[in-house]
């Protein structure tokens, strides 16, 4: 009943945190985040279990259900043969990104810079600079510039 108590408060208490400073609650969790990034759907679990090996550059975009994985928790079974098993890695975005909702991205990933990646992508590897990538696994869709160029014809110029 205690136990129950305490993951109420503390999640009324993340909660009042996450409303009033997403970045900072981010960065009170250890990741590290640039200037101008906007979080949609923050949440303490959306950094997984070692968020400090997470960095977030400028001027990101990071929708509602993103996961950053840093872990392969698959090795959890194989530790009655090695106790000490375990595999962690860093994830790295680069600066001027976008996350579609739900996208899970995976250790020892590193996103470039002026990336978009699209909705409900699985982010198995490393993501060129100025690619648009989206499917499970990611792939390359486009470079950054030729979705520009496809946005502009279709845009109906009410943006902001």
């Amino acid at each position: 009943m205690i136990y129950l108590i305490k993951m109420i408060i503390r999640s009324v208490i993340d909660r009042v945190h996450i409303a009033r400073d997403p970045i900072g609650f981010a960065k009170s969790l250890g990741v590290r985040v640039g200037k101008n990034v906007h979080f949609y759907g923050i949440s303490r679990n959306m950094f997984g279990s070692e968020p400090w090996m997470i960095s977030i550059g400028n001027d990101c975009y990071i929708t509602a259900g993103v996961q950053f994985l840093n872990h392969d928790g698959g090795t959890l079974i194989l530790r009655k043969e090695v106790p000490s098993l375990e595999w962690t890695a860093p994830i790295e975005v680069g600066n001027d990104v976008y996350i579609g909702i739900k996208t899970i991205i995976l250790p020892n990933v590193r996103i470039g810079n002026r990336c978009i990646i699209g909705a409900g992508s699985v982010v198995s590897r490393n993501i060129p600079d100025n690619c648009v990538y989206a499917g499970v696994p990611a792939r390359f869709i486009c470079s950054t510039d030729e979705y520009l160029d496809k946005m502009k014809a279709k845009s109906l110029g009410c943006g902001h």
